[in-house]
Parts: structure tokens; C-alpha cells; sequence
């Protein structure tokens, strides 16, 4: 029997079975793919406009062609549809719309039909291939798998992984580190991802999670999660931190780490290049764990600053550039194992900044209250930082402090909130000077001071504050601080660059829900023109003659 891939029965199934087990995948597929290519090459021969199908027997290869059409009283397509004499000829007791098949013979392709037919076999089984290994290794993200280096392409390091392939970028690679074609490597699984071309495997030797992996794999104790790793970060091919904790008492989280004679820890180094491991105690006091992630130095105080996310730590002179570290890199990857922002000052500067702070709220209390400097000192050394918190403050607290009275206290209050008034009357003065309209300062949220804020930057209508997204209006701006180490460059191009990042309005601390009241606030009157303009334009449809 002819057969429609110029093969007999044993071939059809040998080729089938060959295919399925070199590429691993289910025989089925092949069989499909085949069926597909037939299908394709019997409608160039038959014709493209018929709805031809194909069946290939999986056990003994037996083929079938045949045709669906539509059972009609009249014929106008000739390929699809047959009128009900001949199609009871062809199925006896069909009736008008039935679809019948219609057996076609088997038939014999050219040279150019069997290989359009080889393509198609080919592009389906490769489909399959690539879908068995996106589901082999979509769930296997964050394990470590070793290959064998295949090539090197524009910095990228492809890994023969067995039955794929994945590739190491640049920027996830070890610094420095040699890549040679046909070396074994261990990289970690960071991500795998479906895309027209197949999937990707995406491998990572500079992802902390792969110092991670390499220590579960060196210490039972991680393993068996006696031990955990809180949190890592690294400096790929040049120093790392990781913070542990042990839940079983007996056992020193940081010894099991480290293992003797450093036996466990010097393996990952060597995996790692040479890169230098701080292993350090896990601690949920973040004071605490601030002090050990900055080690070797010592930390003479350690100040919190919740709202703004950020820690304050003061270190004797002598430890200065042990803290921060070669080019910042000491703070930096402490930084990011406690996941703060650390703002690093000797004792020297701390106290200096004390100093001139506590001079710089007297002057301002001393002024705007019209008080002694002895009463505004005071003021100070009970922690009042503004005219807001003397102003709005439990009449109760200020009147308990040292030397105060209600009548006192009652009057201070009053000479605050006038002050204030003040104060609001000169921006408001001042946003008029800059042409700010009156309609902004009747959007929520918005000071004087802060419309102030916008005049200067250019923005001084609703549609200027309309055009805003949330974040170019209330994004923090990130200060640098004088002794924060980054190898970016010098602190102030660095200031600057962190600077332009910021919000107009980010150093007044609005929370996003407000951004986003002020926001939609400016842009009402864009719905309030369109809900106008399309009743105008009802109106006028309505009076305009039919």
C-alpha cells in the first residue's frame, strides 16, 4: 500500500518511535505531527480548499485519508458540501446537515510534498521538545544545576544543561572569572522563562541565593533547617555577608558556618573565586544586627529612624574608614543585609550636628515664640522640634515640664498657632508673587509652603499639576549623607543624581494616597470640560432639524 510519506506501515511506526525517544518526548506527538504533515501535503495534492484529515494508526501503522463535508440540498461549494443523493451513496441514511466523510486513496508525494512534510514533522516535534523543557524546568527556579560550558557569545556563557540549554549574562557572572569551552560550572536556576523563540533558561553565579545554595549543599545544619540563612548579599567576586540564625540553642550558628579549621566555609570561597564571607549572627533587634553586619568595626551608637526607613550609626574616629570600607563597600553590602539605608558619622561630627541643631530649633523658638533663650533651650531639651508640636500638643505636656505652668503653657500654645499664621500668610504672599492660581490651594493636602514648592519648580496651574504622575510629585528625595560610602563616584555628584530622582513635593512627606488625592483633585476638571462638552453637543443634536 502507497502511503503518504512514501513509507510502509513498519517504517511510519520505527520513524514514530525513533523520534519519541531521541527527543523525549511522547510518541503521540510524533504521531500527531505526522498526521499534521500529511494532512498538509494531501491538500496540495487534492486541493487547499477541502477539509481534509489524516489518521495514523499508533499500533499498526495503518493509515486513512479522508474529506468532511456538508451534507446540502444545494451544491455551491464542491470542496465542503454534497447533496444528499451522493451523500447516501457515501453514508446511507444521511441526512441534509450531516457532515460525512468522504474516504480519499492514499497517495504517493514528490520530492517537494515529502520534504514540506519533513518540515512540518520538524517544527512539531521541536515545539514539543521546547514545551517538555519549559515544564522539566519552570519549577526548578532556585536550585543550582551544573553544565558544561557550549560557548561564549558576546559575554554571555551558554551551559549545555543535558537535555537544554541556559545561558549565564554578563552582568550574572562572577567579575573576572574565565569561562572556558568544555569546563564544568554550577550556576543557579534564577529564572525560566516562555517566549516566541522557546524557553530561556536564565543562570546566575552572582545572585546571593547562589552563595545560598552552596552553603545548604557544605552544611547539614542548613540543610536540615537547624540553621537559616535571615538574608545575604554580596559583592560578586569580592566580599559577601550573610546573616544566620541556629533554632536549636546548643548549636553556634556562626561555628557550623564556618566548620573546622574553616573547612566549610573555605569551600564556597572557592566556588565563589576567592570572595571573602562575613558570617554574622541573626538578630531581630535591628539595632543589634545593624552593629554585627558592620563588623569588623565597632559601633558606638546606633540611632533609628522608622519613618524615614533609615539608621544612624556613630562610630568612634578610628573606625570611620573600617566602617564604610574600601570604596563604601563595608556599609553597602550592610545596607542591603539589613535592607536600611545607613548613614555612617564619627562621634566628633555626631556631636556637632547636635550642637548645631539644638542651637539652630533655640534660635527658631526663640524668635517665633518671642521667648528667652532659656525657656526655648528648654523647649528643645524636652524634644519639640517644630511650632507644629508646641502649637498642637496636650496643653497637659507642656504644662508638666520643669518650671512651666497652664497659664505658660496656654500662652506658648497661643504664640505658636499666631506664628504659624504667620508664617502661612507669607507663603501665601509669596505663592501669589509667583503666580500660583487660588485654585490650587483649595486641592487637599496642599500647605502654603508646599504650593511655594511648586511655583518655584514651574508649576502653577491645574493642568501643571494635572500632568504630574504620583511620584514626580511626592517621591522622596534620597539625601546622601557626607560619610555614606558608594562606588558611584563622589558623594556629590552622587547627591545630585539621587536629588533629580526625587518629588517636588518629597521632602513633605505626603504618603502616596495623598499624591494620588492631589492628583486626581487637579485633573477633575478634565472630566467636569468632557461631561460639558458632550452635553453641549447632545443639546445641539437635539435641536438641530431631522
Amino acid at each position: 500500500m502507497a502511503t503518504a510519506i512514501s513509507a510502509n506501515k513498519a517504517e511510519l511506526l520505527a520513524i514514530a518511535n525513533s523520534v519519541a525517544s531521541e527527543k523525549m518526548i511522547d510518541k503521540a506527538i510524533v504521531i500527531e505531527a505526522m498526521e499534521e504533515a500529511i494532512q498538509k501535503s494531501a491538500r496540495n495534492r487534492y486541493g487547499a480548499e477541502n477539509d481534509i484529515r489524516a489518521k495514523l494508526d499508533p499500533q499498526t501503522g495503518e493509515l486513512r485519508l479522508w474529506r468532511v463535508v456538508e451534507v446540502v440540498e444545494e451544491v455551491e461549494d464542491y470542496f465542503k458540501q454534497v447533496d444528499l443523493q451522493q451523500a447516501q451513496k457515501l453514508q446511507p441514511g444521511a441526512v441534509v446537515g450531516d457532515f460525512i466523510v468522504d474516504p480519499l486513496p492514499p497517495v504517493d508525494l514528490g520530492r517537494i510534498d515529502a520534504q514540506s512534510a519533513k518540515q512540518v514533522i520538524f517544527q512539531k516535534v521541536r515545539d514539543a521538545e521546547r514545551e517538555r523543557q519549559y515544564e522539566e524546568f519552570k519549577d526548578r527556579a532556585g536550585e543550582i544545576i551544573t553544565g558544561v560550558i557550549k560557548s561564549v557569545e558576546f559575554g554571555h556563557v551558554i551551559v549545555n544543561l543535558g537535555r537544554a540549554e541556559g545561558v549565564i549574562r554578563r552582568d550574572q557572572q562572577i567579575p573576572r572569572e574565565a569561562a572556558r569551552v568544555g569546563e564544568r560550572i554550577r550556576a543557579l536556576i534564577a529564572k525560566v522563562e516562555r517566549n516566541n523563540r522557546g524557553q530561556q533558561i536564565f543562570l546566575s553565579r552572582a545572585h546571593p541565593d547562589f552563595m545560598r545554595k552552596l552553603f545548604a549543599q557544605e552544611v547539614p545544619e542548613i540543610y536540615d533547617g537547624i540553621i537559616e540563612i535571615k538574608a545575604a548579599a554580596r559583592d560578586p567576586g569580592s566580599r559577601a555577608k550573610i546573616g544566620v540564625i541556629s533554632r536549636d540553642s546548643s548549636i553556634d550558628p556562626v561555628g557550623a558556618c564556618v566548620g573546622m579549621k574553616g573547612s566549610r566555609v573555605q569551600a564556597v570561597v572557592q566556588e565563589l573565586q576567592g570572595e571573602k564571607i562575613d558570617i554574622i549572627p541573626w538578630s531581630d533587634d535591628i539595632a543589634t544586627f545593624v552593629v554585627n553586619a558592620l563588623q569588623p568595626a565597632k559601633v558606638a551608637r546606633v540611632v533609628l529612624d522608622e519613618e524615614e526607613g533609615r539608621i544612624e550609626v556613630v562610630v568612634p574616629d578610628d573606625q570611620l574608614s573600617l566602617a564604610i570600607g574600601r570604596r563604601g563597600q563595608n556599609v553597602r553590602l550592610a545596607s542591603q543585609l539589613t535592607g536600611r539605608q545607613i548613614d555612617i558619622m564619627t562621634e566628633e561630627e555626631a556631636s556637632e550636628r547636635r550642637t548645631r541643631e539644638f542651637a539652630e530649633r533655640s534660635k527658631m523658638f526663640e524668635e517665633e515664640l518671642d521667648v528667652d533663650e532659656t525657656l526655648s533651650q528648654l523647649l528643645v531639651a524636652e524634644g519639640f522640634q517644630d511650632l507644629e508640636e508646641v502649637a498642637y500638643v496636650e496643653l497637659a505636656e507642656l504644662a508638666s515640664i520643669e518650671g512651666f505652668d497652664e497659664e505658660l503653657a496656654e500662652e506658648l500654645q497661643s504664640r505658636a498657632v499666631e506664628a504659624l499664621e504667620r508664617q502661612e500668610e507669607a507663603h501665601r504672599a509669596q505663592r501669589r508673587e509667583l503666580g500660583v492660581e487660588d485654585a490650587l490651594a483649595e486641592l487637599p493636602h496642599l500647605t502654603e509652603a508646599m504650593l511655594v514648592t511648586l511655583g518655584k519648580a514651574g508649576i502653577r496651574t491645574l493642568d501643571d499639576l494635572a500632568d504630574l504622575a504620583t511620584d514626580e510629585l511626592i517621591a522622596k528625595r534620597p539625601e546622601a549623607p557626607r560619610r555614606r560610602a558608594s562606588a558611584e563616584g563622589p558623594p556629590q555628584r552622587r547627591q545630585q543624581r539621587e536629588a533629580d530622582k526625587g518629588g517636588v513635593l518629597g521632602s513633605y512627606g505626603l504618603t502616596e494616597e495623598q499624591g494620588n488625592e492631589i492628583i486626581m483633585a487637579a485633573r477633575a476638571h478634565w472630566f467636569e470640560d468632557e461631561d460639558a462638552g458632550a452635553s453641549s453637543q447632545e443639546a445641539a443634536d437635539a435641536d438641530s432639524p431631522q
